[in-house]
């Protein structure tokens, strides 16, 4: 079974926060699936069974009736997605704890510096324009 929902107390209040927060793939998944399966008992989306396993290593279920495989994402928007839910989650945080909402050039702008590509660097065995030695 996936890892258990952290307590309130220690949900985010930051974006900060919420990056942190969701950067664990067991909390990002146990999150969605409190909220896809309240009960905590996911149902299968291709034969609406109850009985399952959990593949740990790959987080998805294998449902014992039809034996097919479903993950959480499965009939939901973030289904054809390729984005992981540590990037999802985050960004819909932002959104719904904006007071005024929330622009696509600041939701991308909220991205860590890691995403962005360098600045490039001055290759040595070139001469800088201008110069007059050869």
């Amino acid at each position: 079974m996936p890892a258990k929902k952290k307590s309130v107390s220690q949900e985010p209040q930051t974006l900060v926060e919420a990056v942190r927060y969701f950067s664990d793939p067991d909390v990002c998944l146990a999150f969605v699936a409190g909220l896809r399966w309240p009960d905590s008992k996911p149902v299968c989306p291709h034969c609406d069974g109850l009985e399952h396993s959990f593949l740990t290593t790959r987080r998805i279920w294998k449902c014992k009736g039809c034996k097919r495989q479903f993950s959480v994402k499965v009939g939901t928007i973030f289904e054809d997605s390729p984005i992981g839910f540590d990037k999802w989650l985050p960004a819909i945080w932002m959104i719904a704890n904006s007071k005024n909402g929330i622009s696509s050039h600041e939701l991308g702008g909220a991205r860590a510096p890691a995403g962005r590509s360098p600045r490039p660097v001055a290759r040595p065995d070139r001469r800088r324009r201008g110069s007059t030695a050869r």
